[in-house]
């Protein structure tokens, strides 16, 4: 019985030596990247004027006139795709704000009774939501994050935090642009049959044991790394629950005037009318075996599902006012980011850094080094979408030359993707815009996410049979 006693307590004394050891190291990452880290904006030119200097000086096919030609072409040919983005963005939110879904998070919200199941139930239904689809899950993660906050005292950005690192496993779901692209033939971002004559279907990316192990491993482990991250009571910061409640409040809407404009203004049949129209081009597609889920779809149905949901034009589009305002830091940021990644595929930069973990790679390691190059490459492209056409040219050949499975080295680039992300704040924006808080604290925590997910996937790949 001593014995069994002393196990016990020496094994206690180990986790609290471990959480004692997690709680300092968070607390000097989150005081380091509350002090260095400028605006998202300010680092975007950062990297804009990096870039520059790295390609001049290693790029080869690099010059002046080059540099500066691809940068502007790069800013303003991403500006469509931009412009998309935020499309989705809005139409997500609006469709999460819908009274239906909005009802479920605060039902599911009221499970929790501890801030340590808070955490981990906020982590899971971020990680859902993401594998489902990357913009909703990005909006519902940062909702979620608030009706907890709402409910119970908790440090909230280690909440949102957990929220963010569970969204981020978007990369390794049925949203994945990079495995989309890949399964979708005669798509012109599709390297993979651009090189190989073969498409990559879904299945060979969901379901490979490098795309479902780390998820798995790391849906285990973060949400018990966070619970030993978590502020002591003195720490904690939490949000403001009158406030938070004050903002989400529900404006009962306004009845219709007896003028025509305003009874057209809730004419619910006009809003069945759009949502007739979509329905039946959806099935036009699917009758003509043409019906692909790219991002023109995907605003195609969270338009649709938003107007069935808000019922009325004059609701709808009060949910798209209130859902514009997370737009701003992407369409201020995502030219950037293309004319970083105009520089890097004219001059020649991507494919040095890329073909130089390759030239050291062997048919077990390249999956690994892709994934290294992947997290590079996705601080200066953070777009999955733009990324894979930057990088996907050289992991492909090398794949192929060395016999290496595609969907490994897929599966390799988009993990990498996944773990930048906690590091390069391009996509905690929006979620940061809805929560209410600060990017200092939040990314604090993520760079210690950082760290695990690249020790989780990164051992996956190296050591796991491609």
């Amino acid at each position: 019985m001593e014995k069994i006693i002393s196990d016990n307590a020496s094994r206690r004394d180990g986790d609290g030596f471990l959480s004692a050891a997690l709680q300092r190291f968070a607390r000097i990452c989150v005081m380091i990247v509350e002090r260095i880290m400028p605006d998202p904006f300010v680092i975007a030119i950062l990297l804009t004027v990096l870039t520059c200097v790295l390609a001049y000086f290693l790029a080869p096919h690099a010059s002046v006139p080059q540099v500066l030609t691809s940068w502007v072409d790069g800013v303003f040919k991403i500006a469509s795709f931009a412009f998309l983005v935020a499309l989705t963005l809005v139409t997500g939110h609006a469709l999460s704000t819908s009274k239906p879904v909005a009802s479920l998070l605060k039902t599911i919200a009221q499970i929790p009774t501890t801030k340590q199941g808070a955490m981990t139930l906020t982590f899971l239904v971020s990680m859902t939501a993401g594998l489902l689809n990357w913009a909703v899950g990005l909006v519902v993660s940062a909702l979620f994050a608030r009706e907890i906050a709402k409910r119970m005292r908790v440090d909230f950005a280690w909440l949102v935090a957990a929220a963010y690192a569970g969204w981020s496993f978007y990369v390794c779901g049925i949203s994945s642009s990079i495995a989309l692209v890949s399964a979708s033939k005669g798509s012109p971002l599709n390297v993979i049959e651009k090189i190989t004559g073969n498409v990559l279907p879904m299945k060979e990316f969901l379901f490979s044991p490098l795309n479902y192990i780390p998820l798995i491993i790391l849906a285990i482990v973060l949400p018990l790394v966070f619970r030993a991250m978590m502020p002591s009571d003195a720490e904690t910061i939490a949000a403001d629950p009158v406030r938070l409640k004050a903002e989400d409040a529900v404006i009962p809407e306004e009845s219709a005037s007896h003028t025509i404009a305003g009874m057209l203004d809730h004419a619910w049949i006009l809003n069945l009318a759009l949502v007739g129209l979509g329905l039946a081009y959806i099935g036009l597609k699917i009758s003509e075996g043409a019906f692909a889920m790219d991002l023109n779809m995907l605003v195609l149905i969270f338009l649709l599902l938003g107007l069935l949901m808000h019922w009325t034009p004059k609701a709808y589009v009060r949910a798209i006012n209130n859902a514009a305002r997370v737009t701003g830091p992407i369409l201020l940021q995502f030219p950037i980011y293309g004319g970083i990644m105009g520089i890097m595929s004219a001059t020649g930069l991507a494919d040095v850094i890329a073909q130089w973990f390759i030239s050291f790679s062997t048919t077990q390691t390249l999956p690994f080094w892709s994934f290294v190059s992947s997290v590079i490459i996705s601080m200066f492209i953070p777009s999955a979408g733009g990324h894979w056409v930057v990088q996907a040219p050289f992991v492909v050949a090398a794949a192929e030359h060395l016999h290496v499975a595609q969907g490994a080295v897929a599966i390799a680039v988009a993990l990498g993707e996944s773990a930048a992300d906690m590091i390069q704040p391009m996509w905690v924006i929006p979620l940061l815009a809805i929560a209410g808080v600060g990017m200092g604290r939040v990314m604090g925590y993520t760079v210690v996410a950082f760290f695990i997910m690249c020790a989780v996937m990164g051992g996956t790949l190296l050591f796991f049979p491609n």
